[in-house]
């Protein structure tokens, strides 16, 4: 079982960043790929940007070029830096790790995330 833990989110003026940080319980970053993903209200869940074992990254179209992730494996963390925010980045964020070989999935319980236009 594996425990993540996302903190960071906030109320944040148009043009301004933040920066989210995922605590996972145990040491999974070489089995896991490791996704941030958002959900606005009425909106079904989408991945905003992941890495993967290797530690390539991919990101939403939406996101590129603003947002970025990564990971400190000595900590156990998957960070994202959100650069540039916009009203429609507003949304709750949530942390997951996908294993394709347990083909296991874990969810933190999500940060909100609030960009005032």
């Amino acid at each position: 079982q594996v425990q993540l833990v996302e903190s960071g989110g906030g109320l944040v003026q148009a043009g301004g960043s933040l920066r989210l940080s995922c605590a996972a319980s145990r040491s999974i970053f070489s089995i896991c790929t490791m996704g941030w993903y958002r959900q606005a209200p009425g909106k079904q869940r989408e991945l905003v940007a992941s890495i993967s074992t290797g530690g390539t990254t991919n990101y939403a179209d939406s996101v590129k070029g603003r947002f970025t992730i990564s990971r400190d494996t000595a900590k156990n963390t998957v960070n994202l830096q959100m650069n540039s925010l916009k009203s429609e980045d507003t949304a709750v964020y949530y942390c997951n790790a996908n294993s394709p070989i347990t083909l296991r999935s874990y969810w933190g319980q999500g940060t909100q995330v609030t960009v005032s236009s």
